[in-house]
């Protein structure tokens, strides 16, 4: 009896952390957005790229995403640099673009954005007809895992033109929101699935042959490594050069507008 008695008590306890923690965290929210942002706060979101490219009705909600996202997430300087809070403020902007009009929970479980003053050394194994070897790769961002995101300050700083390592590495963050990063983020509808192979495949195909036969294209050709960096090379140029992606490639622009529920073409 005294054994039932404990699980009962343990089952109780497990269930009131699941349903007591999504409200905890629902209230702790209302209350941060009910206060009023600080004149200091305000002006550097106003100074961010992503706040001077939207238009006014969607500001609000980015400003809302952005104080959220700033106050549960811990931003952590390596290789000596000291992140400012301009500069949270700079990669937040960015990074909630790509959920402005998507649920405000998916980044629930990133903990931590590690900021680096530049370029970093990552080191880590590879496999290759059963031979282990370890190599050395300079990256300006990884997606680690479900709770950390490292970045390049100075590639941060380089957004334009179709390139936005903040955007690229978020996209990937969305792509193992279904448990694997294969190109293929979790989709409203299970009949959406369908479309978003054929269309990406499609896309995909184009700029490989463009780019082996030496054509310029206007997805960059790093794009074709896999299709999980296909996805974020295209997120990149969705946000970056949306006019020309829509032009270019019109399928593709519009299957991201669906994923997104956006339509910065428009902005």
């Amino acid at each position: 009896m005294t054994t039932l008695v404990v699980a009962l008590a343990v089952a109780a306890l497990m269930l009131a952390s699941i349903v007591g923690r999504p409200l905890l965290q629902r209230r702790r929210r209302k209350a941060l957005l009910a206060a009023p942002a600080s004149g200091a706060a305000t002006a550097a979101l106003a100074a961010t790229r992503a706040w001077r490219r939207l238009p006014l009705g969607l500001r609000p909600r980015l400003e809302a995403r952005v104080r959220v996202f700033l106050a549960e997430r811990e931003f952590v300087g390596c290789g000596g640099l000291t992140v400012s809070a301009r500069m949270q403020v700079e990669i937040a902007s960015q990074a909630c673009l790509l959920i402005l009009n998507r649920s405000e929970h998916v980044f629930d479980q990133l903990r931590a954005i590690l900021v680096y003053p530049d370029e970093f050394v990552v080191r880590d194994h590879v496999e290759e007809d059963g031979v282990v070897t370890e190599r050395e790769r300079v990256l300006s961002g990884q997606s680690w895992d479900t709770s950390r995101i490292i970045l390049s300050w100075r590639d941060v700083r380089e957004a334009g033109d179709g390139y936005n390592v903040v955007i690229h590495e978020f996209a990937h963050y969305l792509d193992h929101e279904e448990g694997a990063a294969n190109g293929t983020p979790l989709q409203g509808d299970p009949r959406d699935y369908a479309r978003w192979a054929q269309v990406l495949q499609h896309a995909y195909d184009d700029v490989e042959r463009r780019a082996r036969a030496g054509e310029e294209t206007l997805l960059d050709p790093y794009a074709t490594e896999d299709e999980a960096e296909f996805f974020a090379v295209a997120s990149e140029t969705f946000f970056e050069l949306p006019r020309e992606l829509k032009r270019e490639h019109g399928e593709l622009y519009a299957e991201l507008a669906r994923f997104y529920r956006l339509d910065p073409a428009a902005w």
